[in-house]
């Protein structure tokens, strides 16, 4: 189960085989998740800034994927080993920290789990947030990021892809239509994608499994489908990902450039409802 109830958080958040990371952030103001974290976050979280601590330098997209060795240096300067618990929260449904999770248990990390409800469900819960922080770990890697990505794909594989694979755009519906675009360059969906925006995943805590699945089977996915998801930058898709995982369907490969890289290139677009 990926998901972290604030109670079962709470139990153990004070365990030292157990870290957990604030992954607050927001696409119009770059401090947001920093000033958030500094202002009060969960005791003996961490800050895992998106920009810059899960996503690389070079790559297709605005958030491309760090190298493997750069995150597992991240990891192992926070305290993770292969035996530790990640928890990851941010103040959107999980739509950050799913990223977090999602590179964790690409590279095999099976204890990473996403806080349902995010720090909004801690503080519901009358639990207390701290201010500071303090080193966790070394300059010692963490031995958990050792291997090259492999659920992914890049814009080739997209464009090539065979007839029967399931596009998924994780967008919200209005950015898909092309009725707006606040980052990227050009407004629209890859032709052929299928809109099912990650934020339908939530209402305040994930939805249930049956919840999850029904959304899937919705647009024609079941547990033989190949399914390829992709976002504004690779972010927010991992949210689906999650909801495939929770509704017990096949585990969908992420495009990890998605629009931000698609629409950087010379290849067609297409707007309205359909695909």
């Amino acid at each position: 189960m990926p998901l972290i109830s604030v109670r079962d958080l709470a139990a153990i958040v004070d365990r030292d085989d157990v870290v957990v990371f604030d992954c607050r952030w927001a696409l119009a103001d770059a401090d947001h998740g920093r000033t958030s974290y500094t202002e009060g976050h969960i005791p003996g979280a961490v800050f895992a800034d998106l920009d810059t601590d899960l996503s690389g330098p070079d790559g297709p997209g605005r958030h491309p994927l760090p190298d493997p060795e750069t995150f597992d240096a991240f990891l192992g300067r926070n305290g993770v080993t292969p035996s530790t618990s990640v928890v990851a929260y941010d103040d959107l449904g999980g739509a950050i920290a799913a990223r977090l999770w999602w590179m964790l248990t690409d590279q095999g990390h099976e204890a990473a789990f996403v806080l349902d409800g995010g720090i909004q469900a801690w503080t519901d819960a009358g639990l207390s947030l701290s201010v500071g922080s303090k080193p966790r770990g070394d300059q010692r890697p963490a031995g958990v990021a050792t291997s090259p990505w492999t659920g992914i794909v890049d814009r080739e594989a997209v464009a090539e892809r065979a007839d029967g694979v399931l596009l998924v755009d994780s967008r919200a519906s209005e950015r898909y239509r092309g009725d707006v675009e606040p980052v990227d360059p050009k407004a629209g969906h890859i032709p052929g994608a299928i809109n099912l925006p990650n934020g339908t995943a939530v209402a305040a805590r994930f939805l249930d499994p049956a919840s999850q699945k029904l959304r899937w089977t919705e647009i024609g996915a079941d547990e033989s489908s190949e399914v390829i998801v992709h976002c504004g930058s690779g972010v927010t898709a991992c949210r689906n990902i999650l909801s495939a995982e929770l509704a017990g369907l096949p585990r969908p490969l992420l495009y990890v450039g998605s629009w931000s890289d698609w629409s950087s290139s010379d290849l067609p677009i297409a707007t309205g409802d359909h695909p």
